[in-house]
């Protein structure tokens, strides 16, 4: 019989790794060491309290980072998805024809005499007024008219009426505002518009073809280019002009408005048909509704609260199974010194909290992670948004006046 030490590869103890990388849920951690000792020894010490102070205080820089890149993404994007199903959700519950035909063939409505009847004659706070299509800015662009101009409208449902102005085929000035960034953007492209591009109305049951004739940019308080005759305030108007009021500049603090004006070319029913600007022939020579008005996939996803909250569960009944399996014997071993406790760190210590092998670890995390974000989606931004100056100059950008705007 032999005596002594063994050499074997199967007894080499695994201090020089740390305690994250060798697989926290290894419940074979502690490897038999030379002279018997079957407890693990420690491995490298920790580093010194500046280096983790500074490693934390970058970590929290990187976080700030993150969560500002998240709320850029939430105002460019997650805004018009949110607008978009809000505008989805109040078509449908109005009961309007479909110009498209259900996607078959479509007739052109013949341009009307006459003065243009006047619709809706009243209207409420919210209401929605019509559906506006430009085709300038793109086959999927449409957006809803809503009564109002304060930001609950304007986030949400799209565009809105400055309330003290006329009605669509009124003479006079029919003002409407709408966002220039963030929240589906619906005069994103403002600045693209040439004259003569159709602005075209569409109430329930009327067109109103409105023509594109010049712009002009103009101070916050410059309130005459929604007057009644914005080329002249001081004389009774005469024709039908439409104004589309937005930021200037687009993607900075909004200093200035940038306006667009129309004019009436004609009027049509809804009951003939849909204008000639918004048709196009397919390749059997049918006429079809230009706009394609099919909802985006993810508008379709609703609130957010039902996910953070199902992630959360997710991650709780994975949490739980992996902390019974892996993390409770990994707790015990770095009580008995058996493994090193680990250094100060944020990022660290989310994912050693989570149980388990690393694959299941970083999975675990990710979860949170998603919770997290659709959290501040959901709720942190909104909030920020609306209470923080610095963030909210940006959401007053698109009206002109403080009276002609309702909080």
């Amino acid at each position: 019989m032999r005596h002594g030490n063994h050499s074997s590869d199967a007894s080499i103890a695994t201090d020089n790794v740390p305690a994250y990388a060798a697989g926290a849920g290894s419940a074979a951690s502690v490897q038999p060491s030379r002279g018997g000792d079957s407890r693990r020894r420690p491995s490298a010490p920790r580093h010194g309290a500046l280096w983790q102070v500074l490693g934390i205080i970058a970590e929290l820089l990187l976080i700030a980072a993150a969560i500002c890149a998240l709320y850029i993404v939430w105002q460019m994007w997650w805004t018009g998805v949110e607008a978009e199903q809000a505008q989805n959700e109040t078509t449908q519950s109005v009961n309007w024809s479909d110009p498209s035909n259900n996607g078959g063939d479509v007739k052109v409505a013949e341009a009307q005499e006459g003065d243009p009847p006047v619709q809706p004659e009243k209207t409420a706070y919210g209401d929605l007024i019509a559906q506006v299509y430009i085709p300038r800015f793109g086959s999927q662009w449409h957006r809803n008219l809503v009564e109002g101009t304060t930001l609950e409208q304007l986030n949400r449902h799209g565009l809105g009426h400055y309330q003290d102005t006329q009605m669509p085929g009124q003479v006079g000035n029919f003002a409407v505002a709408g966002h220039r960034n963030g929240y589906g953007q619906p005069l994103g492209d403002v600045d693209k518009l040439q004259e003569g591009d159709p602005i075209i109305i569409r109430t329930k049951d009327y067109w109103y073809v409105y023509h594109y004739t010049r712009y002009e940019i103009v101070l916050p308080t410059d309130i005459y280019v929604i007057a009644p005759n914005p080329e002249n305030s001081s004389v009774e108007p005469t024709k039908r002009m439409i104004t589309l009021t937005t930021c200037e500049p687009k993607y900075s603090t909004p200093t200035h408005r940038w306006i667009s004006y129309g004019e009436l070319a004609y009027w049509a029913k809804v009951s003939d048909g849909v204008p000639k600007e918004l048709t196009t022939t397919d390749s059997s020579s049918e006429v079809r509704f230009a706009t394609k008005e099919t909802p985006s996939l993810v508008s379709k996803i609703g609130s957010l609260d039902k996910v953070v909250y199902g992630a959360l569960v997710a991650w709780l009944i994975l949490f739980i199974a992996a902390a019974v399996a892996w993390r409770w014997p990994v707790l015990k071993a770095i009580r008995l010194g058996e493994r090193r406790r680990p250094d100060a760190s944020i990022y660290g210590t989310l994912l050693r909290l989570q149980p388990g092998v690393a694959p299941i670890r970083w999975l675990l995390l990710a979860v949170l992670l998603f919770a997290g974000a659709a959290a501040l989606f959901q709720w942190v931004f909104p909030w920020a948004a609306a209470n923080i100056p610095f963030l909210n100059v940006e959401l007053r950008g698109v009206q002109l006046g403080r009276a002609h705007v309702r909080a």
